[in-house]
């Protein structure tokens, strides 16, 4: 036999076996890369997936926060029939209140929802949705106390009674609404009366 065929021979099987070789590394390398991409893909969706959940659960817990509402407020006997605290006044337990909110077109009655005074003379309610185009106003129920029962029908109670329930008032504090203090008044003022408005520099349009 030739050496010359011979190294020949050779020399070709070692180029096919390296040829080989390297086609299963490229085969391999693609694979992987392949791999990777889609684990990359899988991976990038997932987490596009857990971050969209996310911003929905806070754009809707946003929602809920601007559309829930805390109300507090007082309930007091008024022993001078002034309709305002003195140091004569008692804030009264067990005296019921109630919200209610009517159409600013036609007065219908949308929403109402009552309260019941603690032993501090407080109370507390919440309130959902957005009541931007409605009347809000809280208004006097019963009194616990059967000698401080009168409520005053003046307008101007009425109007301070009244509140916002909408947390497009530009209110920075839209979770909670304070109203301002409702009184019960005694059918005669206390005869201490005028000795507490001459402490306070005012004398108000009361007959003793």
């Amino acid at each position: 036999s030739c050496p010359l065929l011979k190294h020949i021979s050779i020399y070709c099987l070692k180029l096919t076996y390296y040829k080989e070789i390297s086609k299963r590394r490229d085969h391999q390398t693609k694979t992987k890369t392949k791999m990777a991409s889609k684990a990359f893909f899988f991976s990038f969706f997932v987490v596009s997936v857990v971050c969209l959940s996310s911003l929905a659960g806070f754009s809707a817990a946003d929602a809920d926060d601007f559309d829930r509402f805390q109300i507090q407020g007082s309930v007091y006997c008024d022993t001078c029939r002034v309709q305002f605290v003195t140091r004569l006044s008692k804030f009264l337990e067990g005296a019921k209140v109630k919200l209610e909110c009517r159409s600013r077109t036609n007065g219908t009655l949308a929403l109402t929802k009552e309260a019941v005074t603690d032993k501090t003379g407080s109370y507390m309610m919440e309130v959902t949705g957005d009541h931007e185009e409605e009347v809000c106003q809280l208004v006097l129920v019963q009194s616990p106390d059967s000698g401080c029962s009168d409520v005053s029908e003046e307008a101007y109670l009425r109007n301070a009674a009244k509140i916002s329930l909408t947390a497009n008032d530009g209110i920075v504090s839209h979770e909670t609404r304070i109203v301002n203090p409702l009184g019960f008044m005694v059918k005669t003022p206390s005869a201490d009366c005028p000795a507490a408005f001459k402490e306070l520099g005012i004398v108000p349009d009361v007959t003793f």
